[in-house]
């Protein structure tokens, strides 16, 4: 077996979660999150949009982790990032974390937004 290191870059991939918190390339941060090229910031859910509206050119698809089990998410929210030109991929928290670490590895133009499990 052929073992590869893989190189973030400047982002930063998500090493694990909780009950409230992720662990974001080593540090803990409590809460919900956006994660993307620019860096991370606290996220203040759906009605947040500005702040992913804000990167939308740095990134071609954007996964919501919506806590422990998957959820939708509210239309207008799906609509304005369409329309901004992202794709939106909606998930379980732990499914969005695992999907945004392997795309990010592969170099591809990933943000993630997680409300906590």
């Amino acid at each position: 077996m052929r073992l590869v290191e893989i190189d973030y870059d400047d982002s930063k991939p998500i090493d694990g979660y909780g009950p409230g918190f992720f662990r974001i390339g080593g540090e803990l941060v409590e809460g919900a999150v956006t994660l993307n090229p620019t860096g991370l910031k606290s996220w203040g859910g759906f009605e947040d949009i500005d702040s992913i509206l804000a990167i939308a050119d740095r990134i071609d698809v954007l996964f919501v982790g919506t806590g422990a089990e998957i959820a939708h998410a509210p239309k207008a929210f799906r609509e304005r990032l369409e329309e901004a030109g992202l794709g939106v991929e909606t998930m379980a928290t732990p499914a969005a974390c695992r999907t945004y670490n392997v795309l990010l590895s592969e170099g591809r133009r990933v943000g993630v937004a997680l409300l906590p499990v």
